[in-house]
C-alpha cells in the first residue's frame, strides 16, 4: 500500500510522513533486491546452457562426418556428377526405362535399384552404367527384374 493518499476534503495529494517513506524505501529496495536476484538467476543459467549447447553440436557434428564416410567434396561432386550422367544415359538410351531405375554413387560405385522388365534391360543398364567416365564399378545387386509395366 502506497503512502502516497489523495485527501478528497483537500483535493490535492497528501506528502507522507517520514516514517512511512522509509517503509516505502525498504519496500522498494526489497522488490529490486528481488528483480536484481532475478536477472542475476537467469543469466546464470543462459549462460551455463551456452557450453551444453556447445557440446550437442559438437556432438552432432561429429556424427555427421562419421556418416559422409570422409569423402571430400571433390569426391562428392564428382559422384553426383556420375549420377546425373547415368541418369541421363539411362534417359537416352532405347530399352531402358530411365523412370524405373534409381541410381546412387559412392566414391565411383555406381549402384543401381529397382524393377526393370527383361534381363536384357538389367545388362543394357549395367552396360550403360559401366560407359560413364569415373565410374569405377556397377552394383546392380538392387536391380530386379519384373513384370513389363505398359
Amino acid at each position: 500500500m502506497s503512502p502516497w493518499k489523495l485527501d478528497p476534503a483537500a483535493s490535492r495529494l497528501r506528502v507522507p510522513q517520514a516514517d512511512q517513506l522509509n517503509n516505502y524505501s525498504e519496500i522498494a529496495m526489497r522488490h529490486s533486491n528481488i528483480r536484481t536476484t532475478l536477472y542475476a538467476t537467469a543469466l546464470m543459467f543462459g549462460f551455463a546452457a551456452v557450453p551444453l549447447g556447445t557440446a550437442m553440436a559438437h556432438d552432432a557434428a561429429g556424427s555427421m562426418q562419421k556418416a559422409t564416410d570422409n569423402q571430400t567434396v571433390p569426391d562428392k561432386a564428382a559422384d553426383a556428377w556420375i549420377t546425373t550422367k547415368v541418369k541421363a544415359e539411362f534417359g537416352t538410351t532405347k530399352g531402358v526405362s530411365a523412370t524405373d531405375i534409381s541410381v546412387s554413387t559412392n566414391d565411383g560405385v555406381v549402384t543401381l535399384s529397382g524393377t526393370v522388365s527383361s534381363a536384357a534391360e538389367k545388362a543394357s543398364a549395367e552396360d550403360v552404367a559401366k560407359g560413364v567416365k569415373g565410374v569405377k564399378r556397377v552394383d546392380a545387386s538392387g536391380l530386379t527384374v519384373g513384370p513389363a509395366k505398359y
